[in-house]
């Protein structure tokens, strides 16, 4: 009987057959997809020639570790790094104030004129970087902010931003209007309410603008460059990158070193991150 009884557990324990197979599925693609970011690190510890001279070999024949030290304090990845810091949280910071109080007054006001904003809102969505970086240049350059960080984050934070303005304002018109209510009968302000209860109220939305927004500022490059040119002490990573490349070659053990250091902060981020990330986005496409 105890024979039976424990052939009937194993039996009963046994994944589905298609389960498994979806299981090996998703591992095979898995491992196809984090394969390139593998190589790169590999590629970041090899010579040269035996980067073109192996193929897809991940194993270096010896670890050459100055790849990382060319990168960091020969090309000046160390600055970059503190610049694209400094660009990547202002960026953040203004992107969040500016969508939350635009879709404030989009999801809680009423006013001529609301529907074509947001229909205009819709259709500059669509639009690429390159059809606006003449005008943002020149009004960033008459306003005596070109080559300075400052100019790099009004340029990168100060556009339409739609998805976030309209994230916040598809949230702000699903709260109850007796929140609203209620602080003005306390004598709160417009701000006061915007400040202390609603914005409180939409942590899934800036979540998910705060991550989203910090992935699109770290890995900007049109911008910056163009932002920079004159002035390379305060170029971002990813516009260093170019100086790896070189008129008759391209250093390409270096540029995979700093890749990877570009990388693991985004990585990092993600990692710690990717719970809230999750949440945040199910929050958000909920409300």
């Amino acid at each position: 009987m105890s024979r039976s009884k424990g052939l009937s557990r194993s039996k009963g324990r046994r994944l589905p057959k298609g389960k498994v197979l979806i299981g090996a599925g998703l591992m095979i693609f898995c491992a196809i997809w984090v394969y390139p970011f593998v190589w790169l690190v590999s590629a970041s510890l090899k010579q040269q020639p035996e980067i073109f001279g192996k193929g897809l070999s991940l194993l270096p024949d010896q670890p050459v570790w100055e790849n990382y030290a060319r990168a960091w304090s020969v090309v000046g990845f160390a600055d970059y790094m503190l610049n694209t810091v400094i660009i990547t949280v202002g960026t953040v910071l203004l992107i969040v104030i500016r969508s939350a109080l635009a879709g404030y007054v989009l999801g809680r006001c009423d006013f001529p004129g609301k529907k074509a904003l947001i229909a205009i809102f819709l259709i500059t969505f669509f639009l690429p970087e390159g059809y606006t970086i003449i005008p943002v240049t020149q009004l960033t350059d008459q306003l005596g902010l070109l080559n300075t960080h400052l100019g790099v984050i009004f340029g990168l934070g100060a556009g339409g931003h739609v998805a976030a303005t309209l994230l916040y304002a598809g949230y702000f018109r699903s709260l109850p209007k007796e929140l609203e209510e209620c602080a003005r009968i306390d004598g709160a302000g417009p701000l006061t309410i915007f400040f202390r209860v609603f914005l409180p109220l939409a942590w899934p939305v800036t979540a998910t603008v705060i991550i989203l927004q910090f992935l699109s500022a770290w890995n900007a490059y049109l911008l910056p460059l163009v932002f920079t040119l004159s002035q390379p002490d305060l170029r971002t990573l990813a516009v260093g990158m170019t100086a790896f490349v070189g008129e008759y070659g391209t250093d390409y053990p270096g540029l995979a070193a700093g890749a990877v250091i570009s990388l693991t902060p985004v990585i990092a981020v993600f990692v710690a991150l990717q719970r809230q990330f999750v949440e945040s986005v199910a929050g958000a496409v909920k409300q």
